[in-house]
């Protein structure tokens, strides 16, 4: 499961040696001993592997790609593994860096202590990380004071874009910090910017530059690359609450980094599997380049037994077509094999980059559940991922258009709907099936494709068709094989609509 990534901008100073010398630097470094991976000795190997069974670091030189990729795994004692994975192109001079973890439940939430990995810290104080559109990329914040405020306001007004988003954090009331800004500083090192307001002093100012839309009074804004993409947290004089907040941000900020696609040669599996094709290319062409000249000696060796037995020029003949036909049949298999191999392979890559995603967008809709749920699931299952959600958010959109505006019943209702990914796939579905059924058109190819696609199982009774949704008899809509008249088609769409949305 992915805890983490990132992919930064290294500068050019930063080549394959010292690369592969600050990985095995910090492979024995670590102040945890059970880290530690000992007996490293290097001899300058591009393509290389240490360590034991369950703890080990795997070097691998992509010289096609002018990529190396790193893979550090340890498996702890109850059978939980960890990966780390560094990839570094020092053709577009990128570093993928990704965190995974192996299946736990309590690994499905990021853990209130997280931090991004030491390795970052290491890339950062030996100044390998290249600067973000002229902002260092530090894991110590950056102090906003008067002599730079413009800055701050250009990156709330969106007409400063960074590759990393910006958190900004304002005074409170009693111009003190909201949270431990340092610590949340090195927890976000290499996924984020943090902007710190030196004091309140600046809070005119700023409100003036930014048409009053900044954070204030211990508040504090996550800017993403994307404009239109931002965050609030508000603060509040609670105990703890610090830290409640310091999790919030970084929470925020880590499932946006996880979010982003990776291409497949910024990933351990991808690097390993373009290795895989190179290596089968290459015998194929060896392979090739043996059966041509087995093939040409053959043909050579038949044309010397024609000449020597030219009495028997039938035999001869015979003897050389089947010899041909048989080299042919051995070349030919040969390339099914290679085309199948090869065909395999893609299938894996495909599929291993299909689940990777699928992991990633179930952590990051996993992690964007608050630590207690506000709903417990009953007994009944979802038909589809999230439809017991949809059709709560929907029951809550339609109860919300009743409530009255600036109480406090309508503004948690409003609050739980913003705060869920609220795709209205019950509402859409529910539109496709009334337009299909209300112009009783009878079971017509076409309204058999809509009613699949919506989740009915169609089956054909007598003169009649049942409809069921995702098969359950609960849900069962009779349609009529031909028109009919009057409101016949109406009643069935309602029918529809009602049972399953």
């Amino acid at each position: 499961m992915l805890l983490f990534s990132t992919l930064l901008e290294i500068e050019s100073t930063l080549t394959k040696e010292k690369f592969i010398e600050l990985v095995l630097e910090w492979c024995q470094s670590s102040p945890h001993p059970g880290n530690v991976i000992p007996g490293i000795v290097w001899h300058g190997e591009k393509t290389v592997h240490f360590g034991d069974d369950t703890l080990w670091v795997d070097i691998q030189e992509y010289a096609a790609r002018n990529i190396i990729a790193v893979r550090y795994e340890k498996i702890e004692d109850d059978g939980v593994i960890w990966d780390t994975d560094y990839i570094m192109n020092f053709t577009q001079m990128k570093m993928a860096i990704r965190l995974e973890r192996s299946y736990l439940e309590e690994a499905l939430t990021i853990s209130a202590k997280f931090s991004t990995p030491h390795f970052i810290t290491m890339l950062i104080e030996r100044g390998y990380v290249k600067r973000d559109n002229g902002l260092a990329v530090d894991n110590d914040p950056l102090i906003i004071t008067e002599d730079n405020l413009r800055l701050v306001a250009d990156v709330i007004n969106g007409t400063a874009q960074y590759h990393l988003p910006i958190v900004f954090v304002s005074k409170t009331r009693h111009d003190e910090d909201p949270v431990n800004v340092h610590m949340l500083a090195r927890r976000l090192k290499g996924v984020a910017h943090v902007l710190v307001q030196a004091n309140t002093a600046t809070n005119q100012a700023l409100r003036s530059m930014t048409d009053e839309k900044n954070e204030y009074l211990g508040g504090i804004g996550i800017y993403f690359p994307n404009a239109e993409m931002h965050r609030r947290y508000l603060y509040r004089v609670e105990s703890g609450y610090d830290y409640v907040l310091e999790n919030k941000v970084v929470r925020s900020v880590i499932q946006y980094a996880n979010a982003h696609r990776v291409e497949s040669l910024y990933s351990w599996h991808g690097i390993n599997n373009a290795l895989l094709r190179d290596r089968l290319k290459k015998q194929t062409e060896e392979r090739n380049a043996l059966e041509a000249k087995h093939r040409s000696t053959l043909y050579e060796l038949i044309a010397m037994q024609g000449e020597m037995e030219q009495q028997k020029e039938e035999v001869r003949q015979q003897a050389i077509e089947e010899a041909k036909a048989e080299a042919d049949q051995i070349l030919e298999s040969f390339d099914e094999d290679m085309v199948a191999a090869q065909n395999e392979i893609e299938r894996l890559s495909h599929e291993v980059d299909r689940l990777q995603q699928e992991n990633t967008g179930l952590k990051i809709k996993l992690d964007a559940m608050s630590d207690t749920p506000v709903l417990h699931m009953g007994e009944e299952p979802d038909f589809y991922p999230g439809e017991i959600t949809d059709l709560l958010l929907t029951a809550l959109t339609e109860y919300l258009n009743t409530c009255k505006p600036q109480t406090r019943r309508y503004d948690v209702i409003r609050d739980i709907i913003e705060a869920n990914d609220f795709k209205k796939i019950s509402e859409t579905r529910s539109k496709a099936v009334k337009a299909c059924l209300s112009r009783d058109e009878g079971m017509t190819p076409k309204v058999r494709s809509t009613l699949e696609e919506a989740g009915f199982e169609i089956t054909k009774d007598g003169g009649h068709y049942k409809a069921k949704y995702y098969g359950d008899d609960r849900y069962m809509v009779v349609i009529a094989a031909t028109p009919s008249d009057g409101r016949a088609g109406k009643n069935t769409a309602s029918s529809a609509v009602s049972k399953a949305f």
